[in-house]
């Protein structure tokens, strides 16, 4: 795949497994750079990826959860797991993988997409029409309710959504 080529179409991937991440990212402990913060993450349900020449390298996972945003309480399509090969980066694989997970999010019905990002990311996932969460978010871990410490951004899964007001609260693990 050269620069100016468009990206292969994602697909919908029956699973993905540790296996595959190492594909992407390679062989790494901490792929995505939060292993120090300690949290516990759940494992996404559905799974996008894109393949180039029979290589995974792409891959976007979603997860329905529970969230209360101020007196609203709701669900949000949690994406996670955002991963592109190092030596193919800058080339629209993410923004790809990405779009066709929030597409298949746009039928499953909940209105807002979520996810949790480190703040050197944050800017990606602005360029593709997220927004950031104003204030703390709650999460679920073993120990208790803790305050997200990685940011936390929004996207509409429905024409004419916006972010209520009010406290953030996720009612379960991250993903």
């Amino acid at each position: 795949m050269t620069d100016h080529q468009l990206p292969p179409a994602p697909v919908r991937l029956a699973r993905y497994t540790e296996d595959d991440k190492a594909e992407i990212l390679g062989d790494t402990t901490d792929a995505f750079g939060v292993a120090h913060l300690g949290l516990t993450w759940l494992p996404k349900e559905e799974h996008f990826g894109i393949r180039l020449d029979g290589r995974l390298v792409a891959h976007t996972g979603l997860l329905r959860l529970p969230i209360a945003i101020g007196e609203l309480e709701t669900e949000v399509m949690g994406v996670g797991g955002v991963a592109v090969a190092a030596d193919l980066r800058g080339r629209g694989l993410a923004r790809a993988v990405v779009g066709a997970a929030l597409e298949h999010a746009r039928t499953a019905g909940p209105p807002y997409g979520l996810l949790f990002c480190r703040p050197q990311i944050a800017p990606v996932y602005r360029r593709l029409g997220w927004q950031p969460v104003a204030g703390e978010v709650e999460v679920e871990q073993p120990g208790g309710v803790v305050v997200m410490p990685l940011c936390t951004m929004w996207t509409p899964l429905r024409e004419g959504v916006e972010w209520p007001a009010g406290a953030v609260r996720l009612r379960s693990l991250p993903m």
